[in-house]
């Protein structure tokens, strides 16, 4: 049997990367797993059941945009290198300056990328994101137009491109929608915060746009299977057989993204059974005039919502929510499908999906999970 593989995780205590290295650590598919984060675990908000994975003498605390890190980083005791490196590091914050994306992203990919390549490492896998592609209501493969709508995309993008001129460097690149499941932070979770509040002030949970948005959605618990298994075919043969005219890129790119084609309306019907509150969308009016007053729409609702949360958590005795809020992002709010195709994924690389689409049970198994670690009004 071959042996296996030897890991490192650059932001290895951010959502995607702990999830890695608990998958890893559950199914015992390495020889050697380092987590490296600015954060250290303890201020991580890590739930009991990453310790193992993610903590103690895998644990490694350095800044991966640094050159002065790399060493601290990648070397190890046996002075051999890492098969497979993924980085999943980079500011995730919506609405940041440029300077921050740049810093943080993309020197961040730059950085670790020519340290891979200088290495030899087997595998570099890139998480990017499906922001990247063109809006457009009709599912984006790989090869289809690029036009970024998202700061964090714009920065990925750029990472991307100048990752694929690193001479030997082994690179894949993953690119993924709202990335959802347990203790999740971010775009479901503020849908879900907003719900509790609305459900709390009895009214109804009016959305922007229509229902047909596409806000393309993927589980945590395939995204993380994907991350290895792409690094699995890529070392396995995989990269030897891609076609790079026939798959319209050198550098094999591969979308993460569930089948359900997750839209507004999905998500809306979705939380009016969990919460049991209506939910609806906004006339052609108001979309129209936020379109053009999208700053101070969003300004409303977030002054509408902080203040009744703050009054439930209080109620609930709750004084360190997590990382949980219904602060809604204006970046996050643009009238802009994200719709991808994921079915490369599955044919090259032979990936199944186990959680296809979002459901009303996957949602309430996101909430419990807020709830174990007390973070839930």
């Amino acid at each position: 049997m071959a042996e296996k593989p030897s890991v490192l995780i650059i932001g290895g205590l951010g959502y995607i990367g702990r999830f890695l290295a608990l998958h890893i650590h559950q199914n015992n598919l390495a020889s050697e797993v380092r987590i490296v984060d600015k954060v250290l675990p303890q201020l991580a908000w890590l739930p009991p059941e990453f310790e193992e994975a993610c903590a103690g003498s895998k644990f490694v605390q350095a800044d991966a945009s640094r050159e002065q890190s790399l060493p601290r980083i990648f070397d190890r005791p046996d002075g051999k290198q890492w098969d497979y490196v993924f980085n999943c590091g980079g500011e995730t914050r919506y609405s940041q300056e440029d300077e921050v994306y740049k810093l943080r992203s993309l020197n961040l990919s730059l950085t670790v990328g020519k340290e891979a390549a200088k290495r030899g490492v087997k595998c570099f896998v890139e998480l990017s994101t499906g922001m990247v592609y063109k809006s457009d209501s009709a599912p984006s493969k790989e090869t289809d137009k690029l036009k970024p709508w998202s700061k964090i995309a714009v920065f990925k993008l750029q990472a991307e491109e100048e990752l694929a001129k690193i001479e030997g460097l082994n690179l894949a690149i993953v690119r993924l929608p709202h990335v959802y499941g347990p203790y999740a932070s971010q775009w479901v979770a503020t849908a879900l915060c907003m719900a509790r509040v609305y459900k709390a002030l009895e009214s109804e949970m009016k959305w922007l746009w229509t229902k047909d948005l596409r806000t393309n959605t993927a589980h945590i618990h395939d995204v993380v299977r994907a991350l290895w298994a792409v690094a699995s075919w890529y070392t396995g043969g995989g990269k030897d057989k891609w076609d790079a005219k026939a798959m319209g890129s050198p550098i094999p790119t591969f979308n993460v993204v569930d089948k359900g084609a997750t839209t507004q309306g999905t998500m809306a019907d979705i939380i009016g059974e969990v919460f049991g509150i209506e939910t609806g969308f906004q006339g052609q009016l108001i979309s129209t005039f936020a379109k053009l007053n999208l700053d101070s729409v969003v300004d409303d609702v977030n002054d509408e919502l902080l203040g009744p949360w703050a009054d439930l958590l209080a109620e609930a005795g709750i004084t360190r929510p997590g990382p949980l809020t219904p602060f809604m992002e204006k970046e996050l709010l643009k009238d802009t499908d994200l719709s991808m195709d994921g079915s490369r994924l599955e044919e090259v690389v032979g990936f199944k999906y186990e959680k296809p689409e979002i459901n009303k049970e996957l949602v309430e198994e996101v909430i419990e999970s807020y709830k174990r670690m007390n973070w839930w009004p």
